[in-house]
């Protein structure tokens, strides 16, 4: 629908001109959701579902910088319980510990960081445990 509304022409006609082209056109079919039931039709209106839809259909998260280091060093942590080799227990622990010395550095607006660099060695030595 880039096309413009020609003066004069009643809006609604307009609109219900487009819509019958486009449904000639085919661009009705095969929409993801057909025959589907509405998700979340029993929950309760909330007006920005839209957006929350897309990040989660894009596996995107928006949260203040200092709480998405948090939620990345947990990640790391996680990470870090999964890895087969000392070398990549190394690799993860040092790749968030450069973040978390950067933003020591200069804090992140929003809440305090509250983190402080991994000791690699008493990871290890957890992770060895394990």
């Amino acid at each position: 629908m880039t096309e413009r509304k020609p003066p004069g022409v009643d809006f609604e006609t307009w609109t219900d001109r487009q819509i019958r082209e486009a449904e000639e056109r085919g661009e009705f079919t095969n929409l993801p959701g057909f025959g589907k039931p509405l998700s979340d039709l029993r929950q309760p209106y909330d007006e920005e579902w839209w957006i929350k839809e897309k990040m989660r259909r894009e596996n995107v998260a928006f949260l203040p910088p200092a709480l998405a280091l948090r939620k990345e060093a947990e990640d790391a942590l996680d990470a870090v319980g999964r890895a087969r080799t000392e070398a990549a227990v190394r690799r993860i622990i040092t790749e968030i510990n450069e973040k978390i010395e950067a933003a020591l550095r200069m804090p992140p607006p929003g809440p305090p960081l509250r983190l402080q660099p991994f000791d690699i060695e008493q990871v290890l030595s957890d992770w060895r445990r394990r």
